[in-house]
């Protein structure tokens, strides 16, 4: 995750309201292909993360991919993505495309159009 962005959305530049009641948009840019790859936590609570990713041509090295002890589901809000699931093979997801990701499944993406705007639920991260 070398250059990554992450930052708590709650009164971030995502300019949200700490009551998390006001309506939000998910697709605007918030990042530029020169700025890492940008990850905000929209919502935590105990055992449940919801993220956005924007994502601008990054991938996973191939030497270090994801294994995360907990289930990941991902959509893809706009743009489109490839992952390498490992022994499961490759998956595109375009533009309202979704995948669930189960925990200890090694992957990585291995393409992202610039810009690529995802959310992400991680279920069960303690």
């Amino acid at each position: 995750m070398a250059g990554a962005v992450r930052c708590q959305a709650w009164g971030s530049a995502l300019d949200l309201s700490p009551d998390m009641t006001d309506v939000l948009s998910l697709l605007p840019l918030l990042s530029g292909p020169l700025d890492g790859e940008r990850f905000d936590d929209l919502l935590v609570r105990p055992g449940v993360r919801i993220e956005r990713i924007e994502s601008h041509g990054h991938t996973t090295p191939p030497d270090r991919p994801y294994v995360q002890h907990w289930d990941e589901w991902v959509l893809v809000l706009a743009g489109e993505a490839e992952l390498d699931l490992g022994g499961a093979g490759l998956r595109r997801l375009g533009s309202g495309e979704a995948l669930l990701i189960p925990a200890g499944t090694a992957h990585r993406v291995t393409y992202t159009a610039d810009p690529t705007i995802w959310l992400a639920i991680h279920l069960g991260e303690s």
